[in-house]
């Protein structure tokens, strides 16, 4: 059997070819690493520096492999800043997955399994379930749930089966710790690792459950080969909540230095989102759940090891209005 994981040089990503790689399933990864680094590939996959919107690539990867089984993780998910580049979000976040999606209908393969966002969700009854409607208020979320709409009327039109993920704020070793727009615990981290104070959006009350990658690669691996699974909406993640100022207290505690806190006018965005988890216990078991605490151990013994990241400036802002002033230094 053999996989492409799209987005495997990513954080999420290269972690559910691992997985692949450990169930003896041959793995592609395709990747622009606009976002990731060939560090992260694992060793045994077969990486392909490449983009989903180079549509003939794409063709020629189906063509060639053959896959049975799709993941698709290659998303720019920076919620936020997608308000400001609608254009760049709808083209990598719903545009290419519809080459990804034409691809496996036309090449016949047997699943193709996305993760989502609970970003779908939108300001939504506490905790979001799946048999809610989503209202998603962000580009961002919109194009996941338009990319989940397509799987259901592909799968409809052309018998391609799919199984849908909504993870949340899942953080943990790989993830980009120099992205300044996206993942609040690898901000804290890096901030904090150059010395400089943590910044917080707002009054720093907002609420999250915050999901360590190791609990949830392994599920999204192990997912196409359940046919039980096939067509259902999993959220995935954890179930703890902790409001961004109690976050900050940990990641200071997980890095063993203790810098200020920088408050910034607040931005748009929901401002309390976390799951239940009660369908993907009912498929895949009640598996592990790593405390927050002992996550963060984890990932900060990672970014002292690997060290502060640059944090560029996304240079093609569509939108200027409203756009936060951090973003702009």
């Amino acid at each position: 059997m053999k996989a492409l994981v799209t987005g495997g040089a990513g954080f999420i990503g290269s972690h559910v070819a691992e997985e692949l790689l450990r169930k003896k399933i041959d793995c592609v990864v395709l990747d622009d690493l606009s976002g990731g680094f060939k560090e992260n590939v694992p060793d045994g996959a077969e990486f392909v520096c490449g983009s989903i919107l180079d549509e003939g690539l794409v063709n020629r990867l189906f063509a060639e492999h053959r896959f049975d089984y799709v993941y698709h993780l290659a998303a720019y998910a920076a919620e936020g800043l997608s308000h400001f580049i609608k254009r760049f979000n709808y083209q990598n976040n719903l545009l290419g997955s519809v080459n990804i999606i034409n691809a496996s209908v036309n090449f016949g393969a047997k699943c193709l399994v996305f993760t989502s966002s609970i970003a779908v969700y939108g300001k939504n009854q506490l905790p979001m379930s799946e048999d809610l409607t989503p209202t998603p208020e962000d580009p961002y979320g919109i194009a996941k749930y338009a990319v989940e709409q397509e799987l259901k009327v592909s799968k409809e039109m052309f018998g391609l089966d799919y199984i849908i993920f909504r993870p949340h704020n899942v953080y943990g070793e790989r993830q980009n710790t120099g992205d300044r727009y996206r993942n609040v615990i690898g901000i804290f981290m890096n901030q904090i690792t150059q010395g400089s104070p943590v910044t917080v959006f707002g009054d720093g009350e907002q609420t999250r459950a915050f999901s360590y990658v190791g609990d949830v690669a392994p599920v999204i691996a192990a997912s196409a080969f359940k046919p039980e699974c096939y067509g259902h909406v999993f959220n995935i993640g954890a179930d703890e909540v902790y409001t961004v100022n109690e976050l900050a207290k940990e990641v200071f505690r997980a890095i063993g230095t203790k810098t200020s806190i920088d408050y910034l006018a607040e931005r748009k965005e929901v401002k309390h989102a976390y799951s239940d988890h009660r369908k993907v216990r009912e498929f895949f078991g009640d598996r592990k759940r790593t405390a927050l605490r002992e996550g963060l151990a984890k990932m900060a013994g990672w970014v002292k090891e690997a060290g502060c990241r640059e944090s560029p400036r996304f240079e093609n802002i569509e939108i200027r209005m409203n756009l936060p002033e951090v973003w702009t230094l």
